[in-house]
This record gives structure tokens, sequence and C-alpha cells, in this order.
């Protein structure tokens, strides 16, 4: 097997092996040091002299004798690291894939959005430190301490490796939707950088949403997240120039658009909107399906679009979403609609120059014939965001309409 085919393997072993030692073990910090030295000592070792009959039960073995190393003293441990990956017997390992435990684990309700996100990169994602560190533009020391004061609160808290029962569990699974939802989302559209994508970001978030709905395909939230993450992929090709510039959706070439994933996502938002209640993922996953099914932005069956956001808006309230319903009615009764659903954000202070409120205006009155207002709009938004790609392309709207 080629090393890339091993690291693909490992990314998929490695969460598996975490939650048989934890299950067995607890102290989740030993257990995921244990782990990440025998995925070191698996990707030195398997492509050399082949993969085992048993990769998972061959992860499982050496990393328990990692961990039982880790308890000894640190001179016993390195003697015993060489023969111990060297010789390995797979001993019999549980049938069950308790990946699911540990995102619940990753995503504990004491932890911030930062740390939960961070920890199920590490810990689920098998990213290294500096990976995410990199991802997220942050010093390696600074992520360091931020998944080691996440483990810590772990450990402090208690928690058991089960599923919550009722409530709770559904509680926590949507905490784990949530925290995969900002993984896409800061890989499709980085918050800050020179590069407007981190694919790595976004498809391990597909991956790990795959995982989730291959445990869970009944749910129709979880159904509902992979096909709006796999309808909203299909478009990063057409998002950008040769050159890295910014194209907004009604300009993109939609031949690029990757059917396969369009065809696929379309065909969760189906299952998805069969279940008995609708959620926000669902939602926003039929309205993505909504701009797939349009051969060209003029086609775009905006009082759909815009019905959707309606219903979005009543059953999870966001200024975002009022922002997006605020383009739909723009595109159904004309700009000036839209503007005025845009100053009722003005009081939020969540939008307080946010630069996609800042951005969306300048458009509308752009329509308008306001060029001048959306000139010094379209100069704020751009100070307004970290992102380089985001910036060249606000600074361009702006010299297309400089008084």
């Amino acid at each position: 097997m080629t090393a890339p085919a091993v690291e693909d393997l490992l990314r998929a072993l490695a969460p598996q092996v975490l939650g048989t030692l934890v299950r067995r073990h607890g102290q989740f910090e030993g257990c995921e040091d244990a782990v990440q030295e025998a995925v070191l000592a698996a990707t030195v070792q398997w492509p050399a002299e082949g993969v085992p009959d048993n990769p998972r039960g061959w992860l499982v073995t050496v990393a328990s004798r990692r961990l039982i190393d880790q308890m000894r003293s640190d001179h016993a441990r390195r003697e015993r690291e060489s023969a111990t990956a060297a010789e390995v017997v797979p001993e019999d390992v549980p049938g069950t894939d308790d990946t699911l435990l540990l995102l619940f684990l990753c995503c504990h309700p004491t932890l911030t959005a930062a740390s939960q996100t961070a920890l199920t990169l590490r810990a689920v994602g098998g990213l290294t430190t500096a990976e995410i560190a990199r991802a997220f533009l942050v010093p390696e020391a600074t992520m360091a301490a931020r998944i080691s004061r996440a483990k810590q609160r772990i450990k402090a808290a208690g928690s058991s490796f089960s599923l919550p029962d009722g409530a709770e569990r559904e509680e926590r699974l949507r905490v784990v939707l949530h925290v995969l939802y900002l993984i896409f989302n800061e890989g499709y559209t980085a918050s800050s950088g020179s590069e407007l994508h981190r694919v790595d970001l976004a498809h391990e978030a597909i991956r790990l949403a795959r995982m989730v709905h291959g445990q869970l395909p009944g749910d129709g939230e979880v159904t509902g997240l992979l096909a709006l993450m796999l309808l909203t992929d299909a478009r990063r090709e057409a998002r950008t120039t040769a050159a890295g510039d910014l194209v907004p959706l009604a300009e993109q070439d939609r031949t690029t658009w990757d059917r396969g994933l369009i065809d696929e996502g379309i065909e969760l938002v189906k299952a998805s909107l069969g279940a008995p209640a609708l959620g926000p993922y669902q939602l926003q996953a039929a309205i993505a399906a909504t701009h797939a099914d349009a051969a060209t932005a003029e086609e775009t069956n905006w009082p759909q679009v815009h019905a959707l956001y309606l219903i979005l808006e009543r059953i999870a309230p966001n200024p975002m979403v009022t922002l997006n319903r605020a383009i739909a009615l723009a595109e159904t009764e004309g700009p000036a609609a839209g503007l005025e659903l845009l100053s009722t954000l003005d009081g939020d202070e969540r939008m307080a120059g946010h630069h996609r409120l800042l951005s969306v205006r300048a458009h509308l009155l752009e329509r308008t014939g306001d060029t001048a207002g959306a000139y010094e709009l379209y100069r704020r938004a751009a100070k307004a965001t970290a992102s380089i790609a985001e910036q060249r392309y606000l600074e361009s709207r702006a010299g297309r309409v400089r008084p």
C-alpha cells in the first residue's frame, strides 16, 4: 500500500482506536497521546513492511502498550518502543466503532466552541496540533495550550465515555453538528489569510459528517448537514479565478460545479425533508439545492429561496439568516425592499461593522443607483474583513463604482 493510502487508512482508524482505548482505560489525554504514537509507528512501518491483516487490532495493541509505558518511567518506555512496534500480535478488538462517542466527548458542553473544534480536529480528525494551528492562524504553542486545557476540563468534569440519554443526547448531537459546521465553514471561506479556501478542513468536515450520517442515517439534521456541505463544496472550483480572486455566486461558471456532489446532495435533501421535524441544516440544504437546480443565476427560484429563509428565520433566528433573506427579498421585490429589511439589523451588536452587512448593503445601494454610498460601504467592508481574497474582491467592487 502506498504512503498516501496508508495515511488515509490511519486517519479513518485513529478515532476508532482512540475510542476503544478511552472505553477501556479512561484518561482521555493519555490515550490520545498513545494513539498518536501508534499512528506514527504505523506511518513508518506499514509502507515498508505492509499493512497488517488486522490494522485496527495492530494499532490498539501498540497504543495499549504505549499507554502502559507512559505509566512507567520514561527510561522503561524508550526501551520498549522499538520492540513493541516491530513485533505486534493484534489483540482481540471489539467490533463496535466508538467514533461517535468520541465526537460527543470532544464536544463536551463545558468546553468553548473554539476548544470543541480544536479537540475534534485533533482527536477525531487526526490533524496534528501544528496543522490545526496553521488552519486557524495561531501559534502552535497557543493551539497546544488550548487543546491541553480542553482535555483537562473534560477530565475535571468526570465525563463518562457513553452516549447520554434522551434530551441530553439530542442536545449534545446538535453541538457535534455545530462544530462540524464551523469546521466546514472555516475551510470553505477562511476567516483570514491569503487563501479563500482551506480545502483540508472542508474535506475533513465532510468526512466526519459522512461518518456521523453512517451511524445516524435516520436523523434529518445529520442528513441535512451532510447535504449542505456537499452542495456547497460542489461550487468550490467556481468560486475563485486562476489568480485566486473571489467570484460571487451570480457570476460563477456553473458548468464547473461538481455534478456528482450536487446529485448526491439533492438526494440527501429529499431524504432529510422527509423527517418528522425540520431543522436549520435541512432548510439551509434545501436553499443550497434550489441554487444548484438553476442552470443560470437568472433561473434561480428566488421566491422559493425567500420562503425557505422565512421559515429558517422563524425556527432559528439569526442576523445572518435575516441578511441572506434580505438578498432574496431584493431579488423578488427589488433592492429597496432588501435595504429596508437590512435596516432591522442596524441595532444588532453582533452585526456592528460586520463586513457582510456592509458589503450586502453596498451591493443593494449600487443596484438603486447610489454609487457614492455603495463606494463608501465597499471600502469599509474591505477594511472590516481579515480575508485577503475578500478584501481584493470588495476593493474591486469599490473601484467599479468610484465616483
